[in-house]
């Protein structure tokens, strides 16, 4: 059966930086486009990131272009997010979604928790 893992998460000074990591398995991960999205306390879902099936595209929302960066080793079935210069309203549950928002999404992590503060 499909499996997205998260990791990485943790407890971040404003300025710090983390490198999420997504472990996928039971589907052909290097024919799929992955996202990251978060949802920070009390709010909405947020799409964060998408990148292609072979890693030569990405998008980003706009507030953290620059920042964060998507990136998957598809041999380990592996998806990645470097976030940079991390700020407070980037305090969020970050999950690993299998899909994008013009095939759809189908299968998501149990998510991993971005706390950034002082």
């Amino acid at each position: 059966q499909v499996q997205l893992v998260e990791s990485g998460g943790g407890l971040v000074q404003p300025g710090g930086s983390l490198r999420l990591s997504c472990a996928a398995s039971g589907f052909a991960f290097s024919s799929y486009p992955m996202s990251w999205i978060r949802q920070a306390p009390g709010e909405g879902l947020e799409w964060v990131s998408w990148i292609d099936s072979d890693g030569s595209g990405a998008l980003y929302t706009d507030s953290v272009k620059g920042r964060f960066t998507a990136s998957r080793d598809n041999p380990k079935n592996t998806l990645y997010l470097q976030v940079n210069s991390l700020k407070p309203e980037d305090t969020a549950m970050y999950y690993c979604v299998k899909g994008s928002s013009t095939v759809g999404y189908d299968y998501w992590g149990r998510g991993t928790q971005v706390t950034v503060s002082s």
